[in-house]
């Protein structure tokens, strides 16, 4: 304990304090392990919100960023760099778009996609057309122009007045996207399954309706993938399940399995808009970086994890649906798409106190919305790991008062 207490004093003396951490300071990683400062192991499944694609410490991961950090680490956008060039190419061929701007996080995808679709607009010779329609309940960045778009209020309270132009409806209802969307509107930005929000996917149609309309109205649809990208639900994006290509695509997350890097993807139309000089990063699509993303993609191939995570996904959904039936005064359902699941509590059962009683029986999982336990882990995952997390899961909900005190 005195070396976890001296850093946990260090923590609370020099770190900002917007995040609710218990006392536990984490120090390395395995597989689907994690390990504190006191050799405790957790299991981990909700891997990092949904970022550690390849778990800790993937010896494939390991080898390519200690390669290429002995060949180039960084170099800026003032130059072309091979890893780069290499990984915009796989992304453009896996997901059916044409060009590629890297940026750090999902955060700045967000707000380079709300740029670009803006300043297409003022290259057409309609720089009024700078709405952008979002839904409620979505989560898109917390940055100022991402946090607009953003559908829950209180990322919003305290920061000023929001970005104009920027509105929401409610989520899955195409006709009221219908009645928002107008010849001021440049963009619809949508996620295919809202994480943040509670793992709520889109109703049957939502997505193909969206497609047409934005064909309808010329608006671009920017489908946010940064959660559900990358092979987490059981196809590289989740629209792919809906045959739908988006104008402009934002990816982030699992990218580079741990290392940050995000990335907005446009189609060609559209490519005009950022003309040099519009856009830029110094960080986004460093070497480091796109060897990491090029590793994950080659190991997403090679053991087939991302139709590992549509069979183990259903599989574990079918389990959580099992609980649901099982538990109904603590349980309203189960829902989500591959390796994305959420379990919807009760209105008297509070998720913090579930999250507790799950770490203290070494399993780690997290929070989306007011009440939904959101299952995203690594996508090596076995179904033993999974069926360890969900006898946690049991032993807790066992413990649940059945009602409201």
């Amino acid at each position: 304990m005195p070396e976890t207490n001296a850093l946990l004093a260090l923590a609370g003396r020099h770190l900002l304090k917007t995040y609710k951490q218990p006392p536990l300071v984490m120090t390395r990683g395995e597989g689907c392990r994690l390990y504190d400062t006191e050799g405790r192991s957790y299991l981990d499944l909700y891997a990092g919100i949904a970022v550690c694609v390849l778990g800790h410490s993937h010896p494939a991961l390991v080898k390519a960023i200690s390669e290429q950090a002995g060949r180039l680490g960084h170099i800026a956008n003032l130059y072309y760099n091979d890893r780069q060039i290499e990984l915009a190419a796989q992304l453009c061929a896996r997901t059916g778009m044409d060009r590629v701007f890297f940026t750090n996080s999902g955060t700045e995808a967000n707000e380079g996609a709300l740029k670009l679709s803006r300043r297409w607009f003022f290259t057409q010779g309609d720089p009024e057309r700078v709405d952008i329609v979002a839904t409620w309940s979505s989560f898109h960045g917390r940055s100022m122009g991402s946090v607009a778009m953003t559908g829950t209020t209180k990322y919003w309270e305290g920061f000023g007045p929001r970005l104009s132009g920027v509105s929401q409806v409610k989520y899955g209802d195409l006709e009221a996207m219908r009645r928002r969307v107008n010849d001021r509107t440049a963009a619809i930005i949508i996620e295919p399954v809202q994480g943040e929000g509670g793992v709520m996917p889109a109703p049957p149609g939502y997505l193909q309706g969206l497609r047409a309309l934005c064909d309808e109205t010329g608006a671009l649809l920017i489908v946010d993938e940064i959660q559900t990208g990358v092979g987490r639900s059981g196809r590289y994006l989740a629209v792919q399940h809906e045959g739908v290509l988006p104008d402009v695509l934002t990816i982030a997350k699992g990218m580079g399995g741990g290392v940050p890097i995000g990335a907005f993807l446009v189609r060609e139309k559209y490519a005009e808009a950022l003309a040099p000089g519009t856009h830029g990063s110094t960080f986004g699509g460093n070497p480091l970086a796109c060897a990491a993303g090029l590793a994950v993609l080659e190991v997403l191939d090679r053991e087939g994890l991302i139709e590992g995570a549509a069979k183990k996904g259903a599989w574990f959904l079918s389990k959580l649906e099992g609980l649901a039936a099982k538990h109904p005064a603590l349980v309203k359902g189960a829902r989500g798409r591959g390796l994305l699941c959420g379990l919807v509590l009760a209105d008297h059962v509070e998720a913090r106190e579930v999250l507790g009683a799950m770490r203290d029986r070494g399993v780690l999982i997290a929070q989306a919305g007011d009440r939904v336990l959101r299952f995203a882990p690594p996508l090596i995952v076995t179904e033993a790991e999974l069926e360890e997390g969900l006898a946690a899961l049991e032993a807790v909900l066992s413990t649940l008062p059945r009602e409201a005190p």
